[in-house]
């Protein structure tokens, strides 16, 4: 049996090994694009601030974890073709590669808007290796940075712009930061932590133009409104896509991303998918989604290695959570965070201090939370919404004070607890 692994992010490596622990006897070849060993997109902020060398990026660190645990790793081995037919790939530059079971864990790619300019030197995304190199050879203490997207990808690369003492603006054409996982309140009590630190924050704003600017700067990003802003570098982070282009023509169903089952098969026989590629369940919609988040990459892969290896497994959905942390003021999100139809919440907002923290309910279950300034609650939260806990007379409690959240899940799940050894 061959296994044949395309993309070495988290989803790819998880995969691999978990695939030499399932099934000893096979081949596992793990395929990357990129010309450096398997790394995380996710600690390269960490490389931006000099807190990590390159080396500190890589997933594994021994230089021959792969080879010891029999995993053939190709870098710059881009595929071009899927041949489902035949069972095989095709690489750029011609060669043919065979397999039994495939796994695309492609992830994704930054997207970028039709903005006139968006070709000119010194613009760039901030996603692989190479575009933090290019990074920290313009963002020089002093420099002027414009950063285009104040999502969850941007606000990380935020703070480490901001860490590198740039003179840092941020333009952000929806009406609050982190616009997809933090309401009006909790996204203006960021940008105002943000300002507050020394960055310009640009909300309800568009970039329409990146021109050549003048002998100090040479770069001038024209906004919708107000006085263009001088760069030196200008960063684009408004959101990425799922790679699936080499999949046209296949069979394999695609829609956000490539639509899998509960055992993260694909639509074609012996094609499975994992992390940001996979459009799986959502554990607090039913639907499906892309979660374009580590956790989740390294369930799928997981997962997935167990099923190709003929070891039945099913996925049970993943809930949508990000935690991030913007120069020291920590937000988070979860599940449905927005809330529900039919549903009810309880806030609690104390600006001075930039604390903030929202509970979403369906009936007396919390399906959803938002948090600001608040970190102990971080594990409490996501365990109550995956264990769908009936919080009963709790929940009044964390309507008048939504602090409690802590006591509400040790009473709750202590009682079922209790409940259950007294049936058994």
């Amino acid at each position: 049996m061959k296994h044949v692994i395309v993309g070495a992010g988290p989803a790819g490596v998880v995969a691999a090994e978990h695939l030499r622990k399932y099934d000893p006897q096979s081949d596992v070849v793990l395929l990357s694009g990129e010309p450096e060993p398997p790394y995380s997109r996710m600690a390269i902020p960490y490389l931006l601030i000099d807190q990590i060398g390159e080396e500190g990026t890589y997933l594994r660190k021994g230089q021959d974890h792969f080879q010891s645990n029999g995993i053939e790793v190709r870098t710059d081995a881009w595929v071009e073709k899927v041949d489902p037919g035949a069972r095989q790939l095709e690489l750029r530059g011609g060669e043919r590669m065979d397999y039994d079971r495939l796994l695309l864990a492609t992830g994704a790619r930054p997207l970028i808007p039709p903005i006139p300019g968006m070709d000119r030197d010194g613009v760039h995304t901030c996603w692989t290796l190479e575009d933090a190199r290019r990074i920290v050879s313009r963002a020089e203490p002093g420099a002027h940075v414009v950063l285009i997207g104040a999502g969850f990808i941007g606000c990380i690369i935020l703070e480490s712009l901001a860490l590198r003492k740039t003179r840092l603006t941020v333009v952000e054409q929806q009406n609050r930061m982190v616009p997809r996982m933090m309401d009006d309140t909790a996204g203006g009590l960021i940008k105002r932590w943000c300002e507050s630190k020394g960055v310009t924050v640009h909300t309800s704003t568009k970039v329409e133009a990146v021109d050549a600017g003048n002998g100090e700067h040479p770069l001038s990003v024209k906004l919708d409104h107000g006085d263009p802003v001088p760069a030196d570098l200008v960063i684009v982070a408004v959101g990425v896509q799922s790679n699936t282009e080499f999949l046209d023509g296949t069979g394999v169903k695609l829609d956000q991303g490539v639509l899998v089952d509960r055992h993260l098969r694909s639509s074609v026989d012996g094609i499975y998918a994992a992390g940001d590629v996979a459009q799986g369940l959502d554990f607090s919609t039913g639907e499906f989604s892309v979660h374009a988040v580590q956790p989740t990459a390294a369930d799928h892969g997981r997962i997935a290695a167990s099923n190709m290896a003929g070891r039945t497994q099913q996925f049970r959905g993943s809930v949508n959570m990000n935690v991030l942390d913007t120069l020291g003021l920590i937000s988070s999100s979860f599940g449905l965070w927005m809330g529900v139809d039919g549903g009810d919440s309880v806030e609690l907002h104390e600006p001075d201090r930039f604390r903030y923290l929202k509970l979403q309910f369906q009936d007396d279950v919390l399906v959803g939370a938002s948090a600001l300034g608040l970190t102990e609650h971080v594990g409490v939260i996501r365990g109550l919404i995956q264990s769908r806990v009936r919080l009963g007379g709790w929940k009044e409690k964390l309507k008048d004070d939504p602090t409690r959240i802590m006591e509400a899940y040790l009473a709750r799940t202590q009682a079922i607890g209790h409940n259950a050894s007294v049936l058994s």
